[in-house]
């Protein structure tokens, strides 16, 4: 994986809305979200995926013909996985099963082979073993069993250590373990579980070969990574949050509590493609909610967003940082017929938006393409050219290549929203209430064909992205172009932006009073 990080800079209905914005949501059609809960008494979503709290019961009883695994005994259950053939049924029993001391021990699964906790059952790492399960056994199937304690290194995950293909982890507790408590292959699944409190992300999305195709996280509480900091560790790293995504082809992210993650909430980085990100609860992390990069065609929809970036929002506002980090971040990603998905756009919308630093930013690195050396994704090109080294001059200054080798953010539709910002609520004065689509300067390489104004005016009036029949309430601004250009909405919506058609205002706040939101 390369070095990874966010760049801006050079090189270098009242009633209605306060329900939907407490609930979660099931529907995944194109209809209407339908409510699935309402607020608790602590103001906390009372969805389905409100799991770490409330973890559902493995069997209590081993199933017909398992292998039944011994708690008191050291290395048991990789010791019965050795010996036993495919397709077998493991449970364990209540207690804490431990693996031997030694910091490589580790559960290798055989294909088909279906791991099953009792209530109470946990494997425990004890800080010393890296990792849980590893290896590329195929169909490997973990429930009802807690995985905690282990010490993966950095960029490593505890359980599917290594990417193996169609993985099914429901109703596990994954916890306190350093690195990723999970990784991810091709057609994972990952339900109703609980990713807490892990040292780097509750899920590394990455797999060598960038094969990961048909991912679906559905229903879990993602809640508390990071614990490590390893924004703080590795500066600009790019390396952190609830779950980073890498190269997935086709990703279903649903019905999801993702809450008090140090870093971003969710993050999909470098050549993603096909994502549906929808009825997801995501509040209170310390970053954006939701950061889409270098990447293709997405819809994200119905999904309540509150609370987020306040800590990294007014961390770079108190440094003098006037750029709009948003808590809707799309960097150089857009929709793009030519790459096969579900759609050929980004699609944002019926999203309610509540009390974050800030909204949606959509923004464009000039300097950020294939074969550039501010390219962070280090080695990688867009899906329109499959040879890096074709994005150099002369050829990169015509066509095709002068299109395809950057990164573009264009064809985002942002529309039905509802964005609302009570600047007592979020402790703000200025720069926390913004909607953005801006580009820098470009100036490098010296060979770079993007140098001057030419990106910032075509991500501005030319790649196709629109705001329209979206809801304010608060103190909203906007930005255009470049980090100085700043509009009210009248300028916004006014020649030559014309965003925001049919959309509707109330500055002043009088509605949130009213609503009692």
């Amino acid at each position: 994986m390369g070095t990874k990080r966010r760049h801006w800079a050079p090189a270098a209905a009242p009633l209605a809305l306060a329900l939907l914005a407490a609930t979660g949501c099931t529907s995944t059609s194109d209809g209407p979200a339908e409510p699935t809960g309402t607020p608790s008494a602590s103001g906390a979503p009372t969805s389905v995926a409100r799991v770490c709290a409330r973890p559902a019961a493995g069997p209590a009883k081993a199933p017909a013909g398992a292998v039944t695994v011994d708690p008191a005994v050291t290395g048991d259950l990789a010791a019965k996985t050795r010996s036993s053939p495919p397709n077998t049924t493991f449970w364990l029993r209540p207690g804490r099963h431990r693996l031997e001391p030694d910091r490589y021990a580790q559960v290798v699964p055989k294909e088909g082979n279906r791991y099953l906790g009792a209530p109470g059952a946990v494997l425990d790492g004890r800080k010393e073993n890296q990792y849980a399960f590893s290896g590329r056994a195929r169909n490997v199937t973990i429930r009802h069993l807690t995985v905690q304690r282990f010490v993966a290194p950095n960029n490593e995950g505890v359980v599917n250590h290594d990417s193996a293909d169609g993985w099914v982890i429901e109703h596990a507790t994954i916890q306190d373990n350093a690195g990723a408590g999970l990784m991810a292959g091709a057609r994972q699944r990952v339900r109703a579980s609980c990713l807490r409190g892990n040292g780097q992300y509750g899920m590394n999305a990455y797999k060598a070969g960038d094969s990961i195709r048909g991912l679906v996280v559905e229903g879990n509480e993602i809640v508390g990574n990071n614990t490590d900091d390893w924004e703080r560790r590795q500066p600009g790293c790019g390396c952190t949050g609830g779950i980073k995504f890498w190269a997935v082809d086709g990703a279903d992210v649903r019905g999801n509590w993702v809450h008090d993650n140090r870093g971003a909430g969710l993050w999909a980085d470098n050549n993603n493609n096909d994502f549906r990100i929808e009825h997801n609860v995501l509040e209170d992390n310390d970053g954006a909610a939701l950061i889409y990069e270098t990447s293709y065609n997405a819809v994200i929809r119905n999904n309540t967003i509150r609370r987020n970036n306040w800590v990294e929002g007014r961390g770079y506002a108190d440094r003098g940082d006037d750029f709009p980090y948003a808590t809707v971040y799309v960097s150089e990603s857009g929709g793009e017929p030519r790459v096969p998905a579900r759609t050929d756009r980004i699609e944002i919308y019926r999203n309610v938006l509540e009390n974050n630093w800030s909204g949606i930013t959509l923004w464009e690195n000039a300097d950020r393409f294939c074969n550039s050396p501010a390219n962070t994704s280090t080695g990688y090109c867009t899906l329109l050219v499959k040879d890096t080294e074709r994005c150099a001059r002369p050829a990169i200054a015509t066509a095709p290549l002068d299109a395809d080798c950057r990164w573009k953010t264009q064809r985002v539709d942002i529309h039905d929203n509802r964005f609302v910002l009570d600047t007592s609520v979020v402790e703000c004065a200025v720069e926390c209430g913004r909607m953005a689509v801006l580009a820098n300067y470009g100036t490098y390489p010296d060979w770079s064909p993007y140098k001057g104004e030419r990106v910032a005016e075509a991500i501005t009036h030319k790649q196709h992205n629109r705001w329209h029949d979206n809801v304010y309430r608060g103190p909203w601004s906007f930005v255009a172009g470049d980090p100085s250009r700043k509009l009210d909405s009248g300028q916004w919506q006014d020649a030559p932006y014309r965003q925001d058609a049919g959309s509707t205002f109330d500055p002043t706040g009088r509605w949130l009073r009213w609503a009692g939101t």
